[in-house]
This record gives C-alpha cells, sequence and structure tokens, in this order.
C-alpha cells in the first residue's frame, strides 16, 4: 500500500488517544479533529511546489515564494469531516471549498450520496477530509465523484482506518496519496473499527 503514508508523529498520537477517550465532549472533539487536520495537510504539502511572487515589505519591494492557495479545495465529507475544514482552512485561507455527503446504508454497508456541491476541480488541487476510513467504502465513493471533476490531483487526510478499508482505496485509487494519522487493528462484523474513535460524526455534533 505504497500510497498510504501514515504519519508518525507524537503530537497525532496524542490527540488520537484523546479522540477515543469516551470522555472527550464534542467540543473538544472538534477540536482535536481540526487539530489532526492541521498536522496532516502539514505532512501531506511538505514537498510542495512554490511560486515567487513580489510582495511589498519594510524595505520595499522582494519576490519571495509563496503557495497557490486558491489552487486547492478542501472536501470534507459530511458530516464528521466539517471539524477537519477548520484546521486546514487555517493554514490556506484562500483555498476554496466543497462539501459531499455520503451516508453508509447500515444492512449493506454500501454508500450513498445524497449531497454533491463540489466547485469546478479542473487544474486544481483536491484534499478530502474524512476522519474515518472503516470498509472504505465512502472514502472509495467520494474518491469516484471528485474524480469525475477531473481534478489536476487528489489527495485525503484521515484521521484513523482498519486496514481493510485502507487495501480497498490502495487497491483501487493507487493515484491517490492517503494521509492518515493512525491505522487501527481490524474490523468487526458490522463494520465498525476496532478500537477506533466511535462514531465521529455523533461525537462531534453530540447528537448519539
Amino acid at each position: 500500500m505504497e500510497n498510504i503514508i501514515n504519519v508518525k508523529h507524537p503530537l497525532l498520537t496524542n490527540l488520537v488517544s484523546k479522540l477515543r477517550s469516551i470522555y472527550t465532549n464534542s467540543y473538544d472533539f472538534r477540536k482535536y479533529l481540526s487539530e489532526v487536520g492541521r498536522i496532516l495537510l502539514v505532512e501531506a504539502l511538505k514537498n510542495e511546489k512554490m511560486k515567487e511572487k513580489e510582495l511589498e515589505i519594510w524595505i520595499g519591494k522582494r519576490s519571495f515564494p509563496v503557495l497557490e492557495e486558491e489552487k486547492y479545495v478542501f472536501i470534507p465529507i459530511l458530516r464528521a469531516g466539517l471539524p477537519m475544514l477548520d484546521g486546514v482552512l487555517e493554514m490556506i485561507p484562500l483555498a476554496k471549498s466543497g462539501f459531499l455527503a455520503i451516508k453508509r446504508n447500515e444492512e449493506t454497508l454500501e454508500s450513498v450520496l445524497y449531497y454533491d456541491r463540489v466547485p469546478p476541480l479542473k487544474g486544481k488541487t483536491a484534499v478530502i477530509l474524512d476522519p474515518m476510513v472503516a470498509t472504505g467504502g465512502s472514502l472509495d465513493y467520494a474518491i469516484n465523484v471528485v474524480k469525475e471533476k477531473n481534478p489536476e490531483r487528489i489527495i485525503s487526510l484521515n484521521v484513523i482506518g482498519a486496514p481493510e478499508g485502507l487495501k480497498r482505496i490502495s487497491e483501487k485509487h493507487p493515484d491517490v496519496q492517503v494521509y492518515i494519522a493512525q491505522i487501527d487493528e481490524k474490523l468487526n462484523d458490522k463494520g465498525y473499527i476496532i478500537p477506533g474513535i466511535g462514531d465521529a460524526g455523533d461525537r462531534a455534533f453530540n447528537t448519539g
């Protein structure tokens, strides 16, 4: 699974452990998801190409390297991906955002798209935000939807995942780089990640 990058950092490990705790309230849960998203983005863009831009500084005009912020489109998968959006937009505030709502049928475990509000992606770097990769169905579905919009490339930022789901993504989308904070043990017979963090959407918005 060469395109699956397990980002190793004590700060990430610490944040994921906080997310696992049943005593973490919804406010802190959202905050930790946001912080994880920010750290993953730093890793994902560490070799990014930059352009020279002339800036007015205290001694006059000089050229300095900058990111083309408008080139990035962040696409959280609703609901759970929304807190991650806050974190990445703090890093690249001029980026655009798109939104996908994908629900898993709990009987068939198949994914169903019920909201697509993603801007044009031609020439853009699409960054999908989704805390959990369980069976990989939702992420697989999201990547297929995004690919239809012809972005220049696709990156996925994820908090935790099961080996089964990550294997599915790696095999079906080897062209997509997946940056993930932690790879958990397995899926149970209901398709939930073990040990996992619970239902990220419910915990983030206190709807469980």
